[in-house]
């Protein structure tokens, strides 16, 4: 038996779900949600909020919003404020503001009756649960833009609306809607749109240094100690970058990345793990891309793959890179090129998305180029390549 069974220590904390206890690079976005609903837990009957947070995918939106409705319980329950915050995916509700009224009553009167209502008497009669109980409610329509796509602006201006028409009555209501693009308002009517336009909250994809830290949080969750280098969350961050600075795409990664370590019984998750498993999300490399190159290309990728799979680095300097590819030259009994044609094979092999070259970080000793292999495991190009070859 391996005397570590798995490279996991909890990987439920990778899980797309899991709502962490801080969120790197978005404290100052919750930070002004918060403010925006300060009211609800020190004078909730006298007002009420709505509140868009818009982005892309992975950019955080969801998980911000989860975050924030477990401070803001906490507190108001910390206060005596009855202060409920539920969360509803208007996609899963088929973008039917019937089905995302029954959801939020149920978790307020669980024997609530299903059928008989109109989503409009529905509304009604869950601002009368509300009274009854003395409850106020945060509801978050995650992914608004199917319920928009559904059934236009009417339930929208039901939502925003509802307690003017209940003139007397204590504020219950506030909306917090998640959009992927603002430019989903446009349907919407003018009345219906200026009332939801007034606080957004705009959350811009991750840079590689934040998708490290926000992979070095979980890491320190989900993985044993040591058990990820450096290298291999910098590999999983730029992959990320790649997708649009996507964080969820990031973690998955990692949480995949995870399998095949535990898979080919590694003690540690290495870039080589993430590339299969990114080549496994997104298989960019087709086998007639690689046949169709060169031979001095197709034997300098030989090289760099042979050395990326020996080394288990996530980058290599040019200079390794060149040296490896003299040596698979003297295997294979051809004439080396020189620099400057070496060049010209890695500006053609990263046009063909295959490897990337960069200069050298700061940090780094001396200037030089860098290169990575993000997206194709070295051991299946190196095989493919060998075949190619004739070897």
């Amino acid at each position: 038996m391996r005397p570590f069974p798995t490279v996991f220590k909890d990987e439920g904390k990778l899980d797309i779900n899991y709502v962490p206890p801080r969120l790197p690079h978005r404290e100052s976005e919750l930070n002004l949600l918060t403010q925006f609903f300060r009211f609800a837990t020190e004078s909730p009957e006298k007002m009420t909020q709505r509140v868009l947070i818009t982005g892309d995918i992975g950019t955080g939106k969801t998980v911000l919003a989860q975050h924030f409705g477990q401070g803001i319980t906490r507190e108001a329950q910390r206060r005596g404020v009855n202060l409920h915050y539920v969360h509803v995916n208007c996609r899963e509700c088929k973008g039917s503001l019937f089905m995302i009224l029954q959801r939020a009553i149920l978790t307020f009167s669980p024997n609530f009756p299903r059928r008989g209502y109109s989503a409009q008497e529905l509304l009604q009669t869950f601002m009368e649960v509300l009274d009854e109980q003395n409850a106020h409610l945060i509801l978050v329509l995650d992914e608004l833009d199917a319920l928009v796509q559904s059934e236009g602006s009417d339930p929208l201006y039901s939502l925003t609306r509802v307690q003017e028409e209940r003139s007397g009555h204590a504020q219950r209501l506030s909306l917090i809607g998640i959009f992927r693009e603002t430019s989903h308002l446009d349907s919407l009517d003018p009345s219906t749109r200026s009332t939801l336009q007034r606080n957004i909250i705009r959350l811009e994809g991750y840079s590689t240094p934040q998708l490290r830290d926000i992979l070095n949080d979980r890491v320190l969750l989900a993985f044993r100690e040591n058990a990820v280098p450096t290298q291999t969350v910098d590999l999983t961050a730029e992959l990320a970058v790649m997708e649009g600075g996507d964080a969820r795409y990031a973690i998955e990664l990692l949480w995949r990345a995870g399998k095949y370590a535990d898979t080919a019984e590694y003690r540690d998750v290495l870039p080589e793990h993430v590339r299969k498993a990114a080549a496994s999300v997104y298989p960019v490399v087709r086998r007639d891309t690689v046949s169709s190159l060169g031979l001095h290309e197709k034997l300098f990728l030989l090289g760099v793959a042979r050395l990326f799979k020996q080394t288990g680095a996530a980058y290599l300097p040019m200079g390794e890179a060149e040296k490896a590819y003299a040596i698979v030259c003297e295997e294979y009994g051809e004439k080396q090129r020189g620099h400057t044609q070496l060049w010209k094979y890695v500006r053609v092999l990263s046009a063909s998305d295959i490897i990337r070259a960069e200069p050298s970080s700061v940090g780094h000793r001396g200037k030089t180029t860098m290169i990575s292999m993000p997206r194709v495991p070295a051991s299946d190009l190196e095989r493919e390549l060998s075949k190619l070859l004739g070897t």
